[in-house]
């Protein structure tokens, strides 16, 4: 077995095949829905027009946002909720699942699974995210996270590793080898002791489906660098992106490949910006879930290690407004422009959340992507 701190090496006659997934063609910012399979999404507030994540909203936005050219829809893993007089994400649906349905129903897009590694068996995932790609025609997607939640992994009676990405580095390569392999094969691992290992179908991408994770810290990078194509980070300002993007290139380019670098934001767009800036105040200042805010930014801060530290003293408000991800409040020019200045630091896309989906995906889509096609954005 390679030593999981080096690249997977896989057979030279499966060269990277994904003609159908919209995210391998490298032309173009692009943008894509974020946990809209969870309620609330990624606001944390009372008002009354709240996203429910009913699987008939689910199924509404899905289309939405396949119809009107988007490149991905990707969900969050949530076991537990935040508390709060919301219960916050906790309502969820889990993602195979979720990502298998979502592709029979639409036609262009990609569809992630989001999958913690130690909550789920490598073999399993192979063979679900298998499915998702087959159903979909190739265009499925794989989110790696490891947790951090204590709660949630006190559920399954265990708790997060410091070490979790070590064990992702195994579950990985299993997942690579299983659709590789031609004949069984036994792994012997650190964390994974398999006899005879097979699983068919493989998935229609080569060698895998694409795949992304969410990471700040270092250690988080260092496994994107090695393992997948996409890495998700935050910002506190754009000002400040282009040093992700530089220290996720680094780590990439030292074990000699290339992971494109995404971020995450919170959408609030209106008319003028008056009706954006009191859109925001109202859902994520003056009517947020405070106690659920308090729990989560509580949470994010001692055991995620996902945002900057100035983020969870100065922003708040982001946290009610999306889980701490930047905010694009404004007029359709002024969210337009804010996206080519995000593109400018290197950023390849962005994951969008919104309020509610169905009320917001519409004039989003309407006003500000035909302002990206001008600036050869899209």
């Amino acid at each position: 077995m390679a030593a999981i701190t080096e690249p997977i090496d896989l057979p030279q006659d499966i060269p990277p095949q994904r003609p159908d997934n919209p995210l391998a063609a490298g032309t173009g910012f692009k943008l894509g829905v974020f946990s809209a399979n969870a309620d609330g999404g990624l606001a944390i507030t009372t008002v009354p027009e709240r996203w429910g994540a009913s699987w008939a909203d689910n199924v509404a936005a899905a289309k939405m946002a396949d119809e009107a050219g988007l490149d991905f829809f990707l969900p969050i893993a949530r076991w537990k909720g935040f508390g709060g007089r919301t219960k916050t994400r906790e309502h969820s649906f889990e993602t195979f699942t979720w990502a298998a349905a979502l592709a029979a129903l639409t036609q262009r897009m990609a569809v992630f699974a989001t999958v913690h590694v130690p909550l789920v068996h490598p073999l399993y995932a192979a063979k679900a995210l298998a499915t998702v790609d087959h159903v979909s025609g190739g265009r499925a997607g794989l989110n790696i996270v490891c947790g951090w939640n204590p709660a949630e992994f006190a559920m399954f009676g265990t708790a997060p590793d410091e070490r979790g990405y070590e064990r992702a580095a195994e579950w990985i390569e299993i997942i690579e080898r299983a659709y590789a392999s031609d004949e069984p094969f036994d792994y012997e691992g650190a964390y994974y002791r398999l006899k005879g290992v097979v699983s068919r179908p493989a998935s229609l991408q080569k060698p895998r489906p694409l795949t992304m994770n969410a990471a700040f810290g270092g250690p988080g990078r260092d496994f994107a660098a090695r393992h997948c194509d996409m890495l998700f980070t935050t910002f506190t300002d754009i000002a400040d992106g282009a040093r992700h993007v530089a220290d996720i290139s680094a780590r990439a380019g030292a074990v000699g490949r290339e992971v494109g670098v995404y971020t995450v934001c919170h959408v609030v767009c209106r008319p003028s910006a008056d009706e954006a800036r009191a859109a925001y105040d109202r859902y994520a200042l003056h009517e947020a879930d405070h106690e659920a805010v308090a729990a989560h930014m509580a949470g994010k801060r001692d055991f995620s290690k996902s945002h900057d530290e100035e983020a969870y003293t100065r922003y708040a408000q982001r946290f009610a407004g999306g889980a701490g991800t930047y905010p694009l409040v404004g007029t359709p020019q002024m969210i337009a422009d804010d996206i080519a200045a995000i593109a400018a630091e290197g950023y390849r896309g962005a994951a969008l959340s919104f309020l509610n989906y169905t009320d917001e995906l519409p004039y989003f889509c309407d006003t500000v992507l035909p302002l990206l096609a001008e600036a050869n954005l899209r």
